[in-house]
């Protein structure tokens, strides 16, 4: 699967549905979300049961102030339509998805 962005209005409808969301709050001018970027996008063909979706702080501000994002890059994890976790900053590819996989599938 790939990720998909999404803007404020589209937020509710894409991550508050069943199943688990990935969602990575970040803007065009963070080095960290850039660095980021490729990680997300090759977890999300990895994690084939995990919907990835991306949120640009700048033009969706309202997004991110609902979920308190102070600092980005910033994922939370949404498991029908409630956040199950969350974390901030930049990682390695293999911490990055080990984080993803704890939280969305915690009895694994």
């Amino acid at each position: 699967m790939s990720t998909v962005n999404i803007t404020g209005p589209e937020f509710k409808d894409t991550v508050h549905g069943d199943g688990i969301t990935f969602v990575d709050f970040w803007a065009t001018w963070c080095p960290p979300c850039r660095q980021m970027a490729p990680v997300v996008d090759e977890a999300a063909k990895q994690l084939e049961d995990v919907k990835f979706v991306k949120v640009d702080v700048d033009a969706n501000p309202l997004s991110a102030a609902k979920y308190s994002v102070r600092s980005i890059p910033a994922f939370l994890v949404f498991r029908d339509g409630e956040v199950r976790h969350e974390f901030v900053g930049s990682r390695p590819k293999a911490n990055f998805v080990e984080e993803v996989q704890k939280a969305a599938f915690p009895n694994a």
